[in-house]
């Protein structure tokens, strides 16, 4: 009995430390800045980590209440593009990690980019690397970044 006690103790102990860990560590979306920031003040403004909303397993991080009410309402207003990936690397078939301060707001969508030279070549074809990147995006979506 009273090892049966134990294992049943070390198991919820286990599952407990499992579920935990998962929760230690959530993954912030879009480096913390408020997504809603982007459109209502025409820059990304750094979120408060006591406004936060989990949406789609991230954690999006919001500058105000407001913010945050406003993108539970209606969170693919604001959601940035591609996972928040960089726009040119989903034109391209890749996932790479984008600066939030490199954006532009196209159509009322949120594009991120690595950096200011990756968006210079992004801006001068924006269009067909909309097209090409929202094409991508379906196959490339699943696939971990290492593996493209």
């Amino acid at each position: 009995m009273k090892s049966m006690i134990m294992n049943l103790a070390l198991g919820l102990f286990i599952f407990a430390s499992t579920s935990y860990a998962a929760e230690e560590y959530p993954q912030v979306a879009i480096g913390g800045y408020d997504a809603v920031s982007y459109f209502k003040n025409d820059k990304p403004v750094r979120g408060s980590g006591m406004l936060v909303h989990r949406h789609e397993g991230q954690d999006y991080l919001f500058s105000t209440k407001e913010n945050m009410v406003a993108f539970q309402a209606s969170p693919d207003k604001y959601l940035p593009q591609y996972g928040g990936y960089c726009a040119f690397g989903a034109a391209v078939g890749k996932k790479f990690n984008a600066d939030p301060n490199v954006f532009s707001i196209v159509n009322n969508k949120l594009y991120l980019n690595l950096d200011g030279d990756i968006q210079k070549k992004w801006n001068a074809k924006q269009m067909k690397m909309i097209k090409d990147a929202d094409k991508n995006w379906t196959s490339i979506k699943a696939t971990p970044a290492s593996k493209l």
